[in-house]
């Protein structure tokens, strides 16, 4: 049966629309004819995201606040109807698959240094504006990403910051960027992967640019600095590669809470641990006991523990497209019937919403050098597609989102982890997929 067309996004349809131009004519297709064929895919997604079963009381937002949960989703706001919504209707699909599943959205990477602050004295608002708006609109919450990162920062940053400087290039920042947003913003993921075992320092803390121009106390500066330029929202630590059992991810993770500890004692306004949960399993290593004492550490700080990037990369594991959906299904089962047993964990956030867009399909392009080998964990097999999200890239429930509503059905019921005893209760199935 052959498969249906992958969705167009915004940034690809003038070019699609040159080459489908051309190609029209080369069939004797005339401009309205292929004007039409596009209105009528447009029409079929919109239908599809707007399906009764997986809308209103059954999408994925109103499952999660049934458990007391906040659900949402990385967006990309220049891609949202923003206009439509506010005149009361807009036949885009995407904006229509946000509004109907999320209740609370995160700018995907437009708030990054590299995008946000194109000058050292200039900020561009207008992505994080957009967002605003729609949310203002819907009644929706946002999530804020990130004041302080090492990754994707400008150009001129290497050459303007210095040890006199960066202090002060880190607290003007965080001050106009959260107080821009002041009161708007639910969480912000305030600092972002400090940890990096492998650069061999006693605490743990990566060789970053911040570490190395301001010292080990740049992250607290970042928390007490954003709690006084946005004092309603929550305040968030977050990492990535701190789900495994994985030998590499449990020293991570030992770091992670000699950080969190560091901060709780010191008074450091921080509210939240992000775990990121970008999930490999095809490339060994499953979430067990580790996290969940993980969790619970976070527990007995006073922190809540937020799910902040979650999708499931179809890297290493084997099969063709139904047989990934299910296994896809089955880590994100898994892996949420874990840490929500645990009542600290009151948010889920997938890092996209469908599978029409996922940083997973080109991460690879951003590396240094797209063809070193050793990044081959960015890709696939050939003729296959990443398939890490609830929705497949026309729009459609995959697995993936009965196992994702399933599992917050579940949430904080103890079904699954009998805390009384302490007793250790395997979660996990094996893939045979793997």
């Amino acid at each position: 049966m052959k498969s249906a067309a992958p969705v167009i996004t915004r940034r690809q349809f003038g070019r699609t629309a040159l080459i489908a131009g051309a190609a029209a004519g080369a069939l004797g297709l005339s401009a309205a004819g292929v004007t039409g064929w596009r209105s009528l895919r447009r029409r079929q997604l919109y239908a599809t995201a707007t399906r009764a079963d997986i809308t209103g009381a059954n999408s994925l937002a109103a499952h999660a606040a049934a458990r007391g949960l906040l659900y949402g989703a990385a967006v990309v706001p220049s891609w949202l109807d923003v206009d439509g919504i506010a005149k009361g209707d807009t036949s885009d699909a995407y904006t229509q698959l946000v509004m109907a599943q999320t209740g609370i959205m995160v700018d995907e990477y437009t708030t990054y240094w590299k995008w946000l602050r194109p000058s050292p004295d200039r900020f561009d608002f207008s992505s994080l504006d957009r967002l605003m708006r729609c949310a203002q609109l819907t009644g929706k919450q946002a999530r804020g990403h990130v004041l302080v990162w090492h990754e994707a920062m400008p150009r001129w940053f290497a050459k303007v910051a210095t040890k006199q400087n960066a202090r002060q290039l880190l607290v003007e920042h965080i001050q106009a960027v959260a107080g821009h947003l002041r009161g708007r913003i639910e969480t912000w993921d305030v600092v972002n992967e400090a940890i990096e075992p492998g650069d061999g320092r006693a605490d743990g803390l990566r060789r970053s640019p911040w570490l190395e121009l301001i010292g080990p106390d740049y992250i607290e500066l970042a928390f007490r600095t954003a709690a006084e330029a946005d004092p309603q929202a929550k305040l968030a630590y977050n990492e990535f590669g701190i789900e495994t059992d994985r030998p590499r991810d449990a020293r991570k993770r030992d770091f992670t809470l000699e950080l969190l500890r560091r901060l709780k004692t010191a008074g450091t306004p921080i509210h939240a641990v992000g775990v990121q949960s970008h999930l490999w399993p095809g490339l060994g290593g499953e979430a067990g006991r580790g996290l969940q004492e993980f969790i619970r550490e976070a527990a007995k700080m006073g922190l809540e523990v937020q799910i902040s990037e979650l999708d499931v990369s179809c890297a290493g594991m084997k099969g063709k497209t139904p047989e990934l959906d299910e296994a896809v299904a089955r880590i994100y089962r898994d892996y949420l019937n874990l840490v929500l047993a645990e009542p600290n964990v009151r948010q889920v956030i997938s890092w996209g919403i469908t599978d029409a867009h996922t940083w997973l399909k080109t991460a690879w392009l951003f590396l240094p050098n797209p063809l070193d080998r050793r990044h081959l964990w960015t890709k696939i097999a050939e003729g296959l597609r990443q398939r890490p999200l609830p929705f497949d890239v026309d729009f459609r429930p995959k697995p993936a989102f009965y196992a994702l509503r399933a599992a917050m059905d579940g949430a904080h019921r103890g079904e699954r982890l009998t805390r009384a005893s302490n007793e250790w209760q395997e979660p996990l199935t094996k893939n045979p997929l793997f």
